[in-house]
């Protein structure tokens, strides 16, 4: 069984998104959390595109290469308008997690709309050997909450957004990380942690 990772870019302040994020508008104004996707020199071999810098690309790559499912929190879901009906990885299918119903979801992607544990469950299911990717600081901080995260990859971008959706949200108590490797790189500084329990 794969592990439950969740990879994001994030502002110094904490920030997945800018101001006014939502359908239609993107991470509204929080765009520069991406620029290091395509400011360098090197193709990613696995998101067509994407330009990383030399020190970025083999850890990114490695890290989506581990994925074979995703589970995305509603807000990330508009927010990306709905992924084009497709998943925001090119070859892992999609769970969207919402209490709501969602309008427009494909059959490429699966509502679920009975928690978190349920979510990463058929992520699981789907991904056999694979990990489950999350996307989203509420399905994290649910997952946290639940005990089934086991791997935080931050990529810190130096930018203070100074509002937009926190990417940390409530938890219960204290989550302990271990830091496993740092990166530092144009553009961004990636931070990989293990979950400590």
């Amino acid at each position: 069984m794969g592990k439950v990772i969740s990879s994001h870019s994030v502002s110094v302040d904490g920030y997945i998104t800018g101001r006014g994020p939502g359908a239609g508008r993107g991470l509204g104004d929080g765009t520069a959390l991406f620029d290091w996707y395509f400011d360098g020199d090197t193709p990613s071999g696995v998101f067509d595109g994407f330009r990383l810098s030399a020190a970025s690309a083999p850890l990114f790559d490695a890290l989506a290469d581990r994925v074979g499912a995703v589970v995305a929190g509603r807000h990330t879901y508009d927010d990306s308008d709905g992924f084009g009906g497709g998943s925001p990885h090119p070859t892992a299918p999609l769970f969207v997690l919402s209490h709501r119903p969602v309008p427009g979801i494909s059959d490429r992607q699966t509502l679920v709309t009975t928690g978190v544990d349920d979510a990463i469950a058929a992520a699981r299911a789907a991904a056999g050997t694979r990990d489950v990717g999350l996307m989203g600081g509420g399905v994290l901080a649910a997952a946290l909450r639940a005990g089934l995260v086991d791997e935080i990859v931050l990529h810190q971008v130096p930018v203070l957004l100074g509002g937009g959706r926190p990417f940390f949200q409530d938890l219960p108590e204290h989550v302990r990380l271990r830091l496993v490797e740092t990166i530092a790189a144009p553009g961004v500084t990636h931070l990989h942690y293990t979950v400590e329990r």
